[in-house]
């Protein structure tokens, strides 16, 4: 939809709102995509304070593509194929006990051993299964499930989700995750 501008808007202060939001974008890129920052988080978020105060007190400004309508930096068109070094499994669920001791057995004969160690049980939530490979703590590579052998290289997509470290303090190699859109945040979206 494009935007129109109101009638009763200071021109200064649409040009305000586009100053920052082409700042924002531009800085979201350094940072989510490109791992380059050029100013800190502090000035970052102050940046994004401003713009939200403005689209508070000026409703007509906020856009669908507006930064503050976004998470991190546009994600890029194309995906590669990754081979997983580990296979990723599809989530399994179980709905009572006797479903959990199937999934026990079938674990305890698929990995011959009679004892497994603890197991952790939560809601099982729809999203997208994510390999997250790092090198050294650095985040290296992101891939999506696919087939469990084979997956689309996400990284750079990846790197615009703001809950995602891209280092971590540890030096582990591979985490997989879930990527998961709230109800609430999926129905504004699509509304928007």
């Amino acid at each position: 939809m494009p935007f129109v501008l109101s009638n009763t808007m200071s021109k200064t202060i649409q040009q305000q709102h586009q100053e920052l939001s082409k700042a924002l974008h531009y800085h979201a890129v350094r940072y989510y995509v490109e791992d380059s920052p050029e100013i800190p988080d502090a000035e970052y978020d102050r940046l994004m304070r401003q713009l939200l105060e403005l689209e508070e007190q000026n409703p007509e400004l906020v856009t669908v593509d507006s930064p503050s309508q976004r998470v991190g930096g546009a994600p890029l068109d194309g995906f590669t194929q990754v081979s997983h070094e580990v296979a990723m499994l599809s989530l399994d669920n179980a709905f009572d006990d006797d479903e959990l001791r199937a999934f026990y057995k079938r674990m305890q004969d698929r990995l011959n051993q009679t004892e497994l160690g603890d197991f952790s049980c939560e809601p099982k939530l729809d999203g997208l299964a994510v390999s997250l490979m790092y090198e050294d703590g650095v985040l290296v590579q992101a891939a999506t499930r696919g087939d469990g052998t084979t997956g689309e290289n996400i990284t750079q997509n990846v790197r615009t989700i703001a809950a995602i470290p891209l280092k971590l303090q540890a030096k582990a190699t591979q985490a997989v995750s879930r990527c998961v859109v709230r109800y609430s945040c999926l129905k504004r979206a699509l509304t928007s």
